[in-house]
């Protein structure tokens, strides 16, 4: 395109299309992205074809310098072109997530072991018994049961020897789970157990649903460590490098908050102006990526530690994440759970030498 091209608005004179971004840079399938460029609709004002790979997409608006495409079911990370008036665009590059598994019930973020393998529930809806309440899905993504009998599993954590802990917000206990199955009382008396989570010197803490969260010693103490609003349930929970814990709990708002609590049980806002904020998790780089709709558009935000937000994963129905080795993540729905090759490191608490 020459200058003088670029003068007259953009526009594309030999009637190519031309796409210059699409954002955000990956999607689970169902996903919206925005595709900006010019030439992005046929001159007779016709809906443009979008391609995802081989397979085509439905598109919801368009105009001549952006439209918004949904990524379709089987499309995988690959080109994204435009066709217009015959012609077709430059291709550009859109990373997809890959479903694994489905017919699940998560609340919050996977678990992975020391392996790699993903542990993800089945929670139910409150007082529901179901078959399993756990699933484990290994590397070569078979997934198969893991633990039953256990009513309202909602929230999954490894300590620093891999042992698990497991929430349920059915009767406000948290448990451990041996590797073969076999479940002990851990702490109880909690009011409504939802999000776990450990710090580096190996101290429990579950959020509660009236917004407080405790903190259980290795001695199995049990402390207020820190109280929310009451109308905030402390249902997901992570630490950062620094030891401040980050939680969120989903309000009827389409601007809700994640909270910082400090070492000391201090809590102050983080970022306000979230809908829904649920599963979280850090980077090795302190951005925090959280299951959330920012300005509507529902996926993974990324907040940077200056409070800079940014949709980078679009997707609908996202509930949690966690890192997974070699630069990967796991992605869970109300139903699904996905993997997604992303280049991003995440954050491990343990030593190295324990890492």
């Amino acid at each position: 395109m020459t200058i003088s091209d670029r003068l007259l608005g953009k526009k594309n004179v030999n009637g190519h299309p031309h796409i210059e971004g699409v954002q955000p840079a990956a999607a689970l399938p169902g996903g919206e992205v925005r595709i900006t460029g010019n030439g992005l609709r046929p001159q007779d004002f016709r809906r443009p074809r979008v391609r995802f790979g081989d397979i085509e997409g439905s598109v919801l608006i368009s105009s001549d310098e952006f439209l918004v495409a949904r990524v379709p079911a089987g499309a995988s990370s690959g080109p994204v072109i435009v066709s217009t008036n015959g012609n077709t665009s430059n291709a550009h590059q859109l990373r997809v997530a890959v479903p694994i598994a489905g017919n699940l019930h998560p609340v919050t973020n996977p678990a992975l072991d020391a392996e790699g393998n993903i542990f993800v529930t089945f929670s139910g809806s409150r007082g529901q018994k179901v078959d399993v309440a756990i699933y484990r899905i290994d590397t070569n993504y078979e997934i198969k049961p893991f633990l039953p009998n256990m009513m309202n599993a909602t929230s999954i954590a490894f300590d620093r020897v891999g042992q698990m802990y497991v929430s349920s917000r059915h009767d406000g206990a948290v448990y451990r789970v041996a590797p073969n199955g076999t479940v002990s009382t851990y702490a109880e008396g909690m009011g409504i157990a939802t999000g776990i989570a450990f710090d580096n010197a190996e101290n429990l803490y579950v959020g509660d649903r009236s917004g407080t969260v405790f903190k259980i010693g290795k001695d199995r103490q049990i402390f207020v460590y820190a109280t929310l609003e009451p109308s905030v349930s402390a249902y997901h929970l992570a630490f950062n490098a620094k030891g401040e814990l980050f939680v969120t709990g989903p309000t009827t708002s389409s601007f809700d908050c994640i909270y910082k609590i400090d070492p000391n049980g201090s809590v102050s806002t983080f970022y306000r102006g979230l809908g829904r904020p649920q599963g979280l998790a850090f980077d090795r780089e302190g951005n925090l990526y959280v299951a959330a709709s920012l300005a509507g558009k529902r996926g993974i935000v990324k907040v940077t530690p200056r409070g800079e937000a940014a949709l980078q994963v679009s997707g609908q129905g996202l509930v949690g994440l966690a890192f997974a080795p070699g630069g990967s993540v796991v992605l869970t729905t109300t139903d699904s759970v996905h993997h997604l090759s992303w280049d991003i490191q995440g954050l491990s608490l343990l030593p190295e030498s324990a890492a």
